[in-house]
């Protein structure tokens, strides 16, 4: 199977693929490892006041639930049913407002006009194939609150089976942020939390003056 074929069935594949029939493994998984071990290279980018924050893709809850611990207004975009499910569940002790929106579109967050100081993407830009990576930027530059920030990690390395992921580069994800009006405050790259092989991870701090 060529490359060519393999994008193709990627393409066809929903970006959510294979995350509801393994939730719970997935939801012990992204609990096994904090917060802040997992964002040790952008910590200094969240904002120390009480601010307003979207975590787009939230899978269990975690950065959600440590994010309203510190004080913020936070706002989970989950579409996989099954880990909206177990993150309200897991996380019950903290207030955030869990919601069934996703990327490129956000239709339901774009539809409030909802304004961000910050949005988080960890783990989320891999699953967008590069046209609709180029619609999803444009959404979240509109979704910045002035001088707001987006944090994100780029997955690089082998793909799992039954997942939908292509191919994204930091030089690529920098220079399409500033199309769209953005400024780059950190680039970083970092091995694995989990130490799964060949899997390493860039993360960027983007913003909007």
């Amino acid at each position: 199977m060529n490359s060519d074929t393999t994008r193709e069935q990627l393409r066809g594949m929903d970006s959510t693929a294979g995350y509801g029939a393994a939730a719970e493994a997935l939801a012990e998984q992204y609990e096994s490892v904090t917060f802040a071990e997992v964002h040790r290279e952008v910590l200094h980018l969240f904002p120390a006041r009480p601010s307003v924050v979207l975590d787009i893709g939230a899978g269990s809850g975690r950065d959600a639930a440590a994010l309203a611990a510190r004080g913020h207004r936070v706002v989970a975009a989950e579409p996989t049913v099954e880990l909206r499910l177990l993150g309200r569940r897991l996380h019950a002790d903290q207030q955030i407002t869990w919601t069934d929106d996703a990327l490129p579109e956000l239709p339901g967050l774009t539809a409030a006009e909802s304004r961000f100081d910050l949005i988080l993407l960890t783990a989320v830009w891999m699953h967008l194939d590069e046209g609709q990576r180029a619609s999803s930027m444009a959404r979240l530059a509109g979704l910045l609150a002035p001088g707001g920030r987006i944090i994100l990690s780029l997955r690089h390395g082998p793909v799992p089976v039954g997942r939908r992921m292509f191919p994204v580069t930091a030089q690529e994800t920098i220079d399409l942020a500033r199309r769209h009006g953005l400024d780059v405050l950190h680039h970083a790259r970092r091995e694995d939390p989990h130490n799964r092989p060949g899997v390493s991870w860039t993360y960027l701090g983007l913003r909007l003056p």
